[in-house]
């Protein structure tokens, strides 16, 4: 049996540090809402639909999203967390109010978004808005007991009795084993088996020695690498002679797509993590990436393909990722848009469907 996770963005709501960086009131509708078509043929702004320009104070979003990926075969989502050190949280009411409430009763887990924030997407290239510390053990550890009630909450999914936990950029992390051995020794302590570590990354890392579980892979640079691989090898430098063009980087979605195969990979032991979509011009405007024309067919049979890939390879617990959920100022969302409507929910549900008929 497949289970589908969703990565989930919880910067839809306004929170002091964003008004002092860009404006009182920025949220990620603020960069979606104001996007531009920038060559032809190019789709912007992507607006929702069902959900309308949403607030994730509001808890009746947080059940109608929860509602709506549940119909259409989602099994959990992956709730970004924002950790700095010495405590220091961003964005974390939303996941805050999910587990105060106890609503939506959908499952969850968390990832660790364990990078500083810069705005070199907005073009302030050398401004680091707040950083990612790592101040030692003791911080370790307060994160795992600031982290233990979501853990126990029986929503939180738990592979072989270890709450899963996905980290971003787990090189990043100094002395990563003493990091992850301390947390399985807490988590044995407060009555789990450890916990189940995964980690965010290209696939030429050994994750088994600094003590995780699985590895998935990162995106969207990974299907670029990919692509430009077996496609063309001339393309090396498509990032940086795109950022001189004064153009996106524009590659059609069906192309990457056709070239990433999954067991081409020399390396097979990873988690797929798949894009719908991607179009973060939103964001990052002319020094943005676009995968274009990307549609709910061609996302079917990608899907259908990582299905099938994650079946035949015999993973532990057939874990599959999709990136993202709402990740709108990237173009990277399943959620509902005046464009597609529920085109790309239903293709999940569809692929599935069409998987089992096959069995």
């Amino acid at each position: 049996m497949i289970k589908i996770l969703a990565f989930y963005l919880p910067q839809f709501h306004p929170i002091p540090e964003n008004d002092d960086w860009w404006g009182k009131g920025f949220t990620e509708w603020t960069n979606t809402a104001r996007a531009k078509p920038l060559f032809p043929g190019h789709k912007q702004p992507h607006i929702p639909s069902d959900l309308g320009f949403y607030d994730l104070r509001v808890p009746e979003t947080r059940i109608a999203q929860a509602e709506l990926a549940r119909e259409h075969g989602i099994n959990g989502f992956i709730y970004w967390h924002y950790w700095f050190g010495d405590g220091k949280q961003l964005l974390e009411r939303p996941f805050n109010e999910v587990m105060q409430s106890g609503k939506p009763d959908f499952p969850f887990c968390l990832a660790w978004a364990n990078q500083s924030w810069t705005g070199i997407w907005h073009g302030l290239t050398d401004k680091i808005l707040i950083e990612q510390t790592y101040p030692g053990n003791d911080d370790h550890e307060t994160h795992f007991y600031a982290l233990l009630k979501a853990f126990n909450d029986i929503r939180y999914i738990k592979l072989d009795n270890k709450p899963v936990f996905f980290i971003y950029d787990p090189a990043s992390l100094p002395m990563i084993r003493v990091f992850t051995d301390l947390w399985n020794n807490l988590a044995v302590k407060n009555g789990f088996a450890g916990m189940y570590f995964i980690g965010v990354n290209h696939l030429e890392w050994d994750y088994k020695k600094d003590g995780f579980n699985e590895v998935t892979v990162y995106l969207p640079g990974h299907y670029v690498d990919t692509y430009q691989k077996n496609l063309f090898r001339s393309l090396k430098n498509s990032f940086k002679r795109h950022f001189l063009s004064g153009f996106p980087l524009v590659i059609p979605y069906k192309n990457v797509i056709k070239h990433y195969q999954f067991d081409k990979f020399a390396n097979k032991d990873f988690i797929p993590c798949i894009l719908p979509n991607w179009d973060n011009t939103p964001r990052a405007g002319k020094r943005g990436m676009v995968f274009h024309n990307a549609t709910p067919e061609i996302f079917k049979q990608h899907l259908k393909i990582a299905i099938n890939f994650v079946l035949k390879n015999n993973r532990t617990h057939n874990l599959l990722i999709i990136k993202s959920w709402n990740e709108w100022a990237e173009g990277n969302y399943l959620e509902p848009d005046k464009q597609w409507g529920h085109k790309f929910l239903e293709s999940i549900k569809e692929a599935l469907a069409e998987i089992e008929v096959l069995k």
